[in-house]
């Protein structure tokens, strides 16, 4: 069941799931570029590790992908397995990078003015 389950999966996040870290990726990197200081550190490393995301999904979980389409077809080899437990080592981090990144931007959007700013005035209507 596992493995049908992960063939029909593939059908739908493939193109999906990477143009969404690619979009992430560039997102954070021209927000890295826009800011100055420790926004800049921060989103820098949001990122690095969205891209770290990538590279694992792209270089780890994909080839596995296409052997596991394979094995839905035919019939799963003797180390089935081990080749699902490294692809759940490359899943888990995926999923901390893109977590971690996700966390960082969401501590940069919640961050406080610097102390020369002023906060924008709103006038009563």
């Amino acid at each position: 069941m596992r493995l049908s389950f992960h063939a029909e999966l593939m059908k739908m996040n493939g193109i999906t799931m990477q143009a969404a870290m690619a979009v992430s990726t560039l997102s954070s990197l021209t927000l890295a570029a826009l800011t100055r200081g420790r926004a800049r550190l921060i989103a820098g490393t949001a990122a690095l590790l969205t891209l770290a995301s990538f590279l694992t999904t792209r270089l780890g979980n994909v080839p596995i992908n296409g052997r596991i389409k394979e094995w839905a077809l035919t019939s799963a080899p003797a180390d089935h397995a081990e080749i699902l437990r490294r692809w759940e080592l490359f899943n888990n981090l995926r999923t901390l990078t893109a977590v971690t990144a996700f966390a960082l931007l969401i501590i940069l959007a919640l961050r406080q003015p610097p102390a020369g700013r002023k906060q924008p005035q709103t006038t009563p209507a």
